[in-house]
């Protein structure tokens, strides 16, 4: 049995997947401790308890986190959710679950779930890109996620917007301290404050989205400087990387019209003359985060603590 956790800001979800099929075993969440560093090494601890104890397994563990481990100290940094920052989150759950624990960042686990049995599967060069709250990204080749030496590989958000129009320079102030980073134009909050900018009134970007549909020209305009900018991030990463298929998540993956109109609009920057790469939705959608934590583990290695023998 593989167990996976997706470790967010507001809540701890945990599935356990059989480990030949993939099929989910048992599904529950529970709401993070808000900054409270053992609060969350004892939630994290207490669910993977739990799943064993229902499942009659003992499984794997493999946890998606906002953030990565530091090469250089092996502390979790550049995560969101701050009190992570500076601990060595996987040795202490080594010792708390008494078994080794694989990190990753979310988004590297949300690229592995679509690129193992997801929407991308079978593919040898994924690229994941999320466009939610944050604008993460994360990298598969041949099933395994790509990290890098420095364990920034995928960090799309912390790009600057490539071909930027005069009125796009130098961007909005970014929270990592410099101007016009992806994130500031692709993330929600991103199409809100553009949203914002324009019109001097202030939706989020689902309400957006909906008067858009419903016909407001502000709205529409809005989406459609949103599309260009995707395309354009999209072609600039294509031109270094040329993956394979290209998989959309976050809440803003949700839009259809992305996937018809953003590949319209990348062919006049993509260093080509053919663009075959597909956009795709996530098939797994919101549950792709804690799927690919659990095949952190590509290889069997359950133990049967009791009952089920064939989970």
């Amino acid at each position: 049995m593989r167990l996976g956790i997706d470790l967010g800001g507001t809540k701890i979800e945990i599935i356990a997947l059989n480990e030949r099929t993939g099929e989910a075993l048992l599904r529950e969440r529970v709401p993070t401790p808000q900054g409270d560093y053992d609060g969350t090494l004892r939630a994290i601890a207490g669910l993977v308890r739990m799943a064993e104890q229902r499942t009659g397994r003992r499984g794997t563990v493999g946890i998606g986190i906002p953030g990565t481990i530091s090469p250089a100290t092996g502390l979790i940094k550049n995560a969101n959710s701050v009190c992570l920052i500076g601990h060595a989150l996987d040795k202490d759950l080594e010792a708390i679950l008494d078994r080794p624990v694989r990190l990753a960042n979310d988004a590297n686990c949300f690229a592995l779930s679509e690129a193992t049995d997801g929407a991308a599967a079978g593919a040898g060069v994924v690229f994941g890109a999320i466009l939610g709250t944050g604008c993460g990204g994360g990298i598969v080749v041949d099933g395994r996620p790509l990290v890098g030496p420095n364990s920034i590989a995928g960090e799309w958000g912390h790009t600057p917007l490539p071909w930027p129009q005069d009125a796009e320079r130098p961007g909005p102030r970014c929270y990592c301290g410099l101007d016009g980073c992806l994130e500031t134009f692709l993330s929600g909050g991103g199409l809100a404050l553009d949203y914002n900018a324009a019109t001097g009134q202030s939706l989020t970007s689902p309400d957006i989205c909906a008067a858009a549909a419903q016909g407001e020209e502000a709205a529409e305009l809005a989406l459609q400087r949103y599309e260009d900018r995707l395309a354009r991030a999209l072609a600039s990463m294509m031109n270094i990387l040329d993956p394979d298929v290209i998989v959309l998540g976050g809440g803003l993956s949700t839009l259809e019209r992305l996937y018809v109109n953003v590949p319209k609009l990348w062919g006049r920057y993509v260093f080509s003359d053919t663009v075959v790469t597909p956009l795709v939705p996530p098939m797994h959608g919101d549950s792709s985060g804690v799927r690919g934590a659990a095949w952190l583990w590509p290889e069997p290695a359950s133990q049967d603590i009791g009952m089920n023998a064939d989970a």
